[in-house]
């Protein structure tokens, strides 16, 4: 433990997100011996994201105007609609560069331990997206996990009365991985997922 400031600036770190103790006393002491960093400009920027960022009024993506990037775009197609938990896997989509639909975020995803449940999520939104019957199709992009698991199937039971076709993106072995440490639900999903090759 370190005296006074030092420690609350390490513990003040060792909040944030996926930061442990070892990584935040390495960000702060990297902070205190580099010369030339620029702690104004790092504050800076935390106030005006603090400011400025908001939430985008269609799909929930982060936002610096009333709508986000993408939904600005006239580029995009508003028959397709990607449904994703969190922004962050807006932009991890984004980065493929292999969807050119709109995005719905859901802020989260269905888990009763966390006391998180459908009228906890941006799901009415997603409804009201659909009323108009200009979306022909919704991808389910959640997690493959417990949770996410949850919500699709939640979502793709409350979707099947409107006229819309649900898919789910395909889940099973990454690229370079070993089938020694693929567990055996993501080993079953690449079954089920198998495809004609020639």
């Amino acid at each position: 433990m370190y005296d006074g400031i030092v420690q609350e600036l390490i513990d003040e770190f060792g909040r944030l997100p996926g930061v442990g103790p070892k990584s935040a006393q390495r960000i702060t002491f990297h902070i205190l011996q580099t010369p030339n960093f620029d702690v104004s400009r790092l504050a800076q920027l935390l106030a005006e994201v603090r400011e400025k960022v908001r939430f985008c009024e269609v799909c929930g993506n982060v936002a610096e105007q009333e709508r986000c990037g993408v939904c600005r775009d006239p580029r995009r197609s508003g028959e397709v609609i990607c449904v994703v938990e969190d922004a962050k896997d807006v932009a991890a989509i984004e980065r493929t560069r292999e969807f050119r639909g709109l995005y719905h975020v859901l802020g989260g995803a269905i888990s009763p331990i966390d006391g998180v449940g459908p009228d906890d999520l941006r799901i009415t939104q997603l409804v009201q997206r659909l009323a108009d019957g200009t979306v022909r199709e919704v991808i389910l992009a959640t997690n493959p996990n417990l949770e996410g698991e949850a919500t699709a199937t939640y979502l793709s039971r409350l979707l099947t009365v409107l006229e819309v076709r649900v898919t789910r993106l395909a889940s099973g072995l990454p690229v370079g991985g070993d089938l020694e440490y693929a567990d055996e639900v993501t080993l079953g999903r690449a079954f089920e997922g198998r495809r004609v090759v020639g």
